[in-house]
């Protein structure tokens, strides 16, 4: 806002000195051309005393000259009298040239000043409409950054943040229910792993035993040896259920999905992501390559369909080769397949059944950075929009084909 105050001042007197020079080159013009009538007289009566007569048809304010007589003193007009060698001459003349002067003069301060207003009302609407009330709304992302959640954002009847602030709203409310609904399965998750670890106490604890009985030979008949060996298993096979439980514990569905299924063009999601990657492949010097398709509509969440492909994109470039990435159309009367491929992969044929799967990376992710929950997201979302995801490797190019349902 400072630095606002600051071009706005400079720029108000900037403009005021305009208009203060504009005024002095005008008024000294007017000064001059009061005076004109008066250096044409003055030229004229110097014609008559060397001539005796003078021509006044090419005069611009003297219209007549009348000598000293019965209509002397008859007319309307403005006149100075001068005496020329003893006798009286009456000279008429009129100031229209400098009316227009004037009028110009008048036209030019009427027309400055509505700029001086208008650029003064424009930039003191851009102040209070605009700059105040973001400023007002620049410690918003500082407290949400903080955690603090809690505290409802106000809505206004500004047009021009009315939307960005039902937006971060919406946002705010959103990252609230995520981590609400995190604590919660923390709680859960903590709450399993405990009850799960308190029952691996009992067949651990009877393992031990028979362990130490039979180091101790206390049994000394084989049939006995047996059947301990048997509970030995029994108890173990116990413990594997009890970790397999831990296990799908930690891998279950750990993050919201929720879609909102309605109808899109296939057309909108394709150019969501033309647009979005236009001009991040033109500064990487990846080509991007938009096969035909024939334009239809598809069952699902515009919006998470942007996230699956722009996921399926982020890994394209990742972990390929960077030369170019296409987008193929096969075509299928009863769904609609968008297939990504790109070169340059370098996963296995054996890892390629595990790339769904969360918090898996493969061996040619070791020195990226990722979290491994893309292509798990990617699957879930299309699951919930009935849908589906699958890949495909020939050689070392991939291909990634998004299944949706067509309308």
């Amino acid at each position: 806002m400072k630095a606002f105050n600051r071009i706005f001042t400079a720029v108000a007197v900037a403009m005021i000195l305009l208009f203060a020079v504009m005024n002095m080159i005008l008024a000294a013009d007017k000064t001059d051309g009061g005076r004109l009538y008066r250096v044409e007289i003055s030229r004229l009566v110097r014609e008559i005393e060397a001539n005796g007569s003078v021509d006044i048809s090419e005069c611009e304010y003297v219209t007549n000259i009348e000598r000293y007589g019965e209509k002397f003193y008859s007319t309307d007009s403005d006149y100075i009298i001068c005496e020329i060698d003893e006798e009286l001459y009456r000279f008429d003349y009129n100031t229209n040239g400098y009316s227009e002067k004037m009028l110009f003069i008048g036209i030019v301060n009427v027309v400055l000043g509505i700029m001086v207003i208008l650029f003064i009302t424009v930039m003191l609407y851009i102040k209070f409409a605009i700059l105040a009330p973001f400023e007002h709304l620049s410690d918003i992302p500082y407290e949400l950054s903080k955690g603090n959640l809690t505290m409802p954002i106000k809505e206004t009847k500004n047009r021009f943040f009315g939307k960005f602030l039902w937006g971060i709203d919406i946002l705010r409310e959103t990252i609230e229910q995520q981590k609400q609904y995190e604590l919660e399965m923390q709680k859960e998750k903590k709450t399993l792993l405990l009850s799960l670890s308190h029952d691996i106490k009992t067949p651990l604890s009877a393992i031990k035993l028979y362990s130490a009985a039979l180091s101790k030979n206390l049994y000394s008949d084989a049939e006995k040896q047996y059947k301990i060996a048997e509970n030995i298993s029994q108890k173990a096979d116990e413990i594997e259920g009890y970790v397999s439980q831990i296990i799908m514990a930690s891998r279950e569905d750990f993050l919201s999905f929720e879609v909102n299924i309605s109808e899109f063009y296939l057309s909108e999601l394709i150019a969501k992501i033309t647009e979005y990657y236009k001009e991040k492949l033109a500064l990487i010097k990846t080509e991007l390559i938009m096969g035909e398709y024939k334009n239809c509509l598809l069952s699902g969440d515009l919006s998470r369909s942007v996230e699956v492909l722009q996921n399926v994109m982020e890994n394209s470039l990742k972990y390929g080769d960077g030369r170019r990435v296409e987008f193929i159309f096969p075509e299928d009367d009863e769904c609609v397949q968008i297939a990504i491929t790109n070169g340059g992969c370098t996963i296995g044929e054996d890892d390629l059944p595990h790339i769904f799967e969360s918090f898996w990376r493969g061996a040619n992710a070791e020195n990226i950075h990722g979290s491994g929950l893309g292509l798990y997201i990617c699957r879930q979302l299309m699951r919930k929009m009935n849908g589906e995801i699958f890949a495909q490797i020939d050689d070392d190019i991939i291909t990634v084909t998004i299944v949706f349902a067509r309308v």
